[in-house]
């Protein structure tokens, strides 16, 4: 069993399907409450956003969150985060997403601490 707590760790993005609205600039500041996580983001294409999820004993995140872009807009989605400790102990979060706003579409992300 993996567990991880994500208690003020950062992320950034390393990779993310063309749908996706984050980048490589946008960075995310973790908080962890037991199993509860939230997160706060902004950078390149995001002015801000929010996320909130739950921690399984596995720790992986089922997760929704709310953004609004550069243009604008308000963005929301859902996401399941798959955590992988790397040989330095940092955490990289394998990500399938899906938006429940836009166009509905779903996509594959990669975040690694920084």
């Amino acid at each position: 069993m993996l567990m991880v707590n994500y208690h003020n760790r950062t992320f950034h993005t390393v990779s993310n399907s063309q749908n996706g609205e984050t980048s490589s600039e946008t960075i995310f500041h973790y908080k962890q409450i037991g199993n509860v996580v939230f997160a706060e983001y902004q950078g390149g294409n995001i002015k801000y956003g929010h996320l909130l999820g739950l921690v399984s004993e596995y720790g992986t995140i089922e997760m929704t969150y709310h953004q609004v872009n550069v243009a604008g807009e308000l963005m929301t989605g859902k996401c399941e985060s798959i955590p992988e400790i790397l040989s330095n102990g940092k955490v990289r979060l394998h990500e399938n997403w899906e938006w429940t706003s836009g166009d509905l579409s779903k996509g594959k992300s990669i975040v690694e601490e920084v």
